[in-house]
Parts: C-alpha cells; structure tokens; sequence
C-alpha cells in the first residue's frame, strides 16, 4: 500500500518510517497513492480519530503514542474496508510495561527496538526499565559485574529509540532492598544491613545512592526515577540491628525514604516507590500483604513525604471489589496511587494467561472506576527468567485495549493482537496449557507450575512425584506438543519463541511420570520394566533435554545478552548428568553391583500439602526442585 501523509508530519516521521520497513505500506509523493492528512491537537487532548473516505484518510491525535496506534488502526482497517471512522477516548494518561532486566534476561538493545515497535502500534505511551544493578556506575566496577549491565550509550541509544514513538523510558531501580547481586561481592560490605538490604543511616550509602541514582538517571529524558522499596521486610534486622538496636522499621524507612527523596530532588527528578512496605507495616501482624482489614494510622499519612507517588502493585486478584478497596485505602495518604499489575511470565516456562487476563481485567475495571491515572503491567523474571517477554503480548494487547475504551470489547482485542504481533489469541492461549495437565483447574489460578518443576525436578529423587500419581501425563504432553507444531509458521518472526513450549512438552510427555514409574516399577521387583527405563527411556529422555537445550540456546542469545544464560545452561547439564546417573544406579542394580538403589528406597512425600489445591503444587526455586539436599547455604546477613 502507498500513502502520502500530509499535515503535522514532522513530529511522527522517524517512527512512521521505521514502521514502514515493518508493515506492509510505502510513504511515497506518487499522486496515486492514498493521501492520509495528520492533525496534531494540541493541549491534553485524549481522543484519537482515525477514518478513510472517498479515497482520503485522516488520523487526529494528541500524544505521538496515540499517533502511532491510530497508523496501526489504519492499516489493519485499510486491507478490510475502503470506508471507516474509528474514535477512541484515551483512559489513562500513562500507560506502559515494566521489563525485568534484573533476573539474568538483559534484553539486546536490536530486540529492544523491535519491542518497542509493537508497543507503539498497541498505543503504549510508557516502558519502564526494572534494573537493580545492570547499568554502570562509574567507579564502581562490581555493580553489575558479568551480568550483562547496560552501558550509558546503550540505554542512551534506547531512550532515542522509544523517543520516536513518543514512548517515555523510566528507570526503575531499587534504592533499598532487592540488592543481593550487587551487595554479594565482598567489595560492598560496608554497604550492607542484611543479604539484599542496604544499611541505612551510613554516610557510605548515602554517597553510594548518590551514584547510583545520577547514573541511571543521566542517559533518560524523562524526569521520572521509580525507586523501589519493595519487600524490605529485612529492614534494620543485620548489621543494623547490631550497630543501632532496634527500632521501629516504620520510622527507619521514613527516614531512609526521605533521605533519598533529597537525593532525586537534588537531581530535579519525580520519583515513585512501590507502597506494599507501608501497607503491611499499617497491618495489625506489621507483615500482612495486602490485607482488606488493613487500616492506614494517621500517624504514618502524617510522617509521609509528600513529594513521592505510590505505585499499587498487584497480580493475583480477580474481583473488582479487592482492587477498588486498596486503592481507596492508598488514597488515605491523600494521592492516587499508580497502579501496575502483572502478566505471569515468571518462575514458570508457561505464560499463565488463565489468572493473569482475569486479574488484569478486574484491576483495570477498577482503575477506571477510582480514577487511577498511571497504569503499568510487570513482566517478572523471577528465579533465572526461564520464560521470555514477548510470550506476554497478548496481555499486554489487553492493557492496551482497556487504555483505550471505557470498556473492554474482546473481539477487538483479538483484531488488534492479529494486527500488531501477526499471532492469534489462541497461540499465546496454548502456552497456558505447559501447566494445566490433568490434575489442574483450566484457569490455573492456583499458580502451579509443573512445567518447571517437573523438568527440573531430579528422576531419582522425585521430589514431586507423589503430587503426580495416578495423572495420566504422557498422552497430555505428547498431544501438546502435537498441538504446538501444527499452530506454527516458521516465517512468521516470532515463531521462534514457540520452539522451547514445543520441545518442552515433548520433553514432559517422557520425563513427567518417569519418576513415578521408575519408583514402582523398583517397589515391585519389576527387573524388565527397570531394564526398559534404564535402556529406552532414560536415553530417550537425554536426547529430549539436549534438542530443548539448544532451542533455548537459540532463543536466549537471539532475544538477551549471554550472561546469565550460564545459570539455565548448568540447570540442563544437572538434569542430564542426573539422567546419565539413573542410569549408571539402575544397571548397577540390575547387574548385581549393588543390592539396592537408595534413592528408591526412600518413601515419596508431598513438597507441601496440596490436599485443597487445584493445581499441582508450586515452587519459586530451581535448587528446591532438584534437590532436597543442600545447594548453598545463605548466612542471615
């Protein structure tokens, strides 16, 4: 398709020309060509007009965000229609996602980009860049030593990139707790309270905070700085507690908050912090998370800085009813918080798609109704980022949605997620199905996740066989990766990232039971039956796990930085040298070398009592499913 655009061009046309080499249309002057005319609005202007008429097209907006999802809606009713008028009513004034960089995925900065060409044709406005050490701090070079941090050129060359879209970069870092990575190395001991908090109250750490926050700051346009704060629950607990005695944490952490809320206006930035901390300290137990009963003291609304916003986080709930109580107990501190929820990429290799849709409908419902003005949606890495980003397009589709009408038309959304990522619901859906085999609710809102733990899990070890016996795996997992190969397109760019969900569940089809049927099979003296395992299965299984390897290899390095891909690449040489291993004790068992096989010996007991569960069980960690015994042991401080 040609188009000539006239009108308030010079805004839009570096983005409008890189979406060019994407999509399939031509900027050209050939008189021939469709004329679209653009018309900026000034002021805060929140609608968005697109139409086509007697041969002439016209895109009205306001944020170049919205610009670049009305070219988006343009082209998608263009090839379908030769009349239309399309109107949206911006509902939020930010709207953006939060990348974990912090777990080990640090994101190239050519897949960056990529990314942010789909979020500009959704109509995203904002990215947040959650980096807890990976970005340089001059002089301080074992922040984000070997894990991939971000040169100052590097987040430079993003911050233009987005820039183009109109999209707004944030950096969100951590000025308390969750600085375990950094505060590991021997050279940061004095910055240290406990394992992942820093030691307030200290000159160094205040000097260190300086640092940190002019630095990450300096590459960005945006004023805005998020400075974290979460799950401090270790505050004043270690070095601290030594040197100072105890005191209230409330009071530690108001003070602490305000001393760098001194820093960020020194450098003339607006800064925002994650408010679970508070609520729970306003709890009756002083740890409850997100507790209705929770009632906020006037006490602490009186000893709050004020030049500080809340962001609201929240991912788990799917009633309205939950979202609009807490943010009317965040309006006690007399603001409106900002609100992020959350798309289940972590801590599992399937994106949980049957929670995270319901519970990012409920808390956008409720933004609306509160008139929450700042939405965000979290992509976690939790434990290795086993998963990957893009798997949460389609919710990210929903937000965008939701941002755009009062209420949320799902056919539309189905359109749009076509249109913007070139895969259908149903592709993203079926990865939701790698953690609900049989013995799991449909829309896992359990949170279990047996698509992790039952590939890491140890086969002579087994340690959650026992919530698996009796479920007939094989056959799910074999029709799943059916299931997977016929959805594909190999031309298609993103393709790619349906290579592991397949390869894993043909992996899962072998290695989900084998446990279970290694264990009965030693129970009831079934020699044959061990001979078989040990002979067929086993090396059936290790070449699985090798063609997951490398289809996960693959990925990481096309999509992130090499480090950190060590942590993943030593979890598959663990399973396969486990492998290797089962199959050296059996034989030696068979073969008369040993009277009997220990590990088998021992009885198989739940990880933790699913007994009213309806799923499978989860867990947070790698070392805990593949061994009971010990990894390393964490010192308190």
């Amino acid at each position: 398709m040609k188009l000539t655009f006239t009108g308030d061009v010079a805004e839009v046309l570096d983005g409008i020309l890189i979406l060019e080499q994407q999509l399939d249309f031509e900027v050209t002057d050939d008189p021939n060509s469709l004329p679209v005319t653009i018309k900026k609005q000034p002021g805060p202007y929140t609608r968005l007009k697109v139409s086509l008429s007697e041969g002439k097209g016209e895109i009205v907006y306001g944020k170049n965000t919205s610009f670049f999802r009305g070219l988006g809606l343009f082209l998608e009713h263009c090839s379908a229609s030769d009349a239309f008028e399309i109107e949206e009513e911006a509902q939020f004034t930010t709207i953006g996602p939060m990348f974990d960089l912090s777990r080990n995925a640090v994101m190239k900065v050519d897949r960056f980009e990529e990314m942010f060409q789909t979020l500009a044709l959704m109509g995203f406005n904002t990215a947040m860049l959650y980096m807890e050490d990976v970005y340089e701090i001059e002089d301080e070079p074992y922040f984000g030593y070997m894990r991939g941090r971000y040169s100052y050129e590097e987040l430079k060359r993003l911050d233009d990139y987005a820039n183009q879209f109109g999209i707004e970069l944030i950096p969100c870092i951590q000025t308390l707790a969750h600085l375990e990575e950094f505060l590991k190395w021997p050279a940061a001991t004095h910055l240290k309270d406990t394992r992942g908090v820093l030691l307030v109250e200290s000159d160094a750490t205040y000097d260190f905070l300086e640092k940190m926050i002019a630095a990450v700051s300096k590459p960005f346009r945006s004023k805005r700085i998020h400075i974290g704060m979460d799950e401090a629950e270790e505050l004043g607990r270690g070095i601290y507690l030594n040197e100072h005695g105890y005191k209230e944490r409330l009071h530690i952490m108001i003070n602490h908050l305000q001393k760098v809320l001194d820093i960020t206006a020194k450098h003339d930035l607006n800064p925002m912090m994650w408010s679970d901390m508070l609520i729970k300290l306003a709890s009756k137990s002083g740890d409850a998370h997100y507790d209705l009963s929770t009632e906020i003291p006037q006490e602490m609304v009186e000893i709050m800085p004020e030049n500080v916003t809340f962001t609201y986080w929240d991912y788990a709930h799917t009633n309205v009813e939950h979202y609009v109580a807490m943010i009317q107990k965040h309006k006690a501190f007399g603001r409106t918080p900002t609100f992020a929820g959350g798309i289940w990429v972590w801590n599992t290799f399937a994106t949980n798609y049957g929670l995270s849709l319901p519970a990012s409908d409920a808390a956008l419902q409720a933004c609306k109704e509160e008139g929450v003005q700042e939405v965000f949606v979290t992509l976690w890495g939790d434990d290795g980022y086993e998963n990957n980003y893009f798997t949460a397009l389609l919710g990210l589709q929903m937000y965008a949605e939701h941002a755009y009408a009062k209420t949320l038309d799902r056919d539309k959304l189905k359109q749009r997620l076509a249109f913007c990522t070139g895969l259908d619901e149903e592709n993203f859906l079926l990865l939701n199905k790698l953690d609900t085999p049989p013995g799991v609710e449909e829309d896992n809102k359990e949170q279990t996740n047996p698509s992790k733990f039952l590939l890491w899990q140890d086969v002579l070890l087994g340690v959650f066989d026992k919530h698996i016996e009796g479920l007939d795996l094989a056959p799910y997992y074999k029709d799943l990766e059916e299931q997977f190969k016929c959805s594909r397109n190999k031309a298609h760019k993103l393709d790619y990232i349906f290579d592991v969900p397949e390869k894993l569940a043909g992996v899962l089809s072998l290695k989900a039971t084998v446990g279970v049927e290694l264990k009965a099979a030693y129970d009831n003296d079934e020699k044959r039956e061990l001979r078989r395992i040990a002979e067929d299965v086993l090396p059936s299984i290790l070449e699985k796990v090798e063609d997951l390897r490398q289809a996960h290899r693959r990925q990481w390095l096309s999509m992130h930085k090499p480090f950190g891909w060590e942590v993943i690449d030593i979890r598959y040489g663990g399973v396969k040298t486990r492998l290797d291993t089962a199959i050296y004790r059996i034989n030696a068992y068979l073969n008369g070398d040993i009277d009997l096989i220990d590990e088998l010996e021992q009885e198989r007991l739940f990880y933790h009592n699913i007994e009213n569960s309806t799923g499978l069980g989860w867990s947070s960690y790698y070392y805990r499913m593949a061994s009971p015994n010990v990894f390393f042991h964490v010192l308190p401080i």
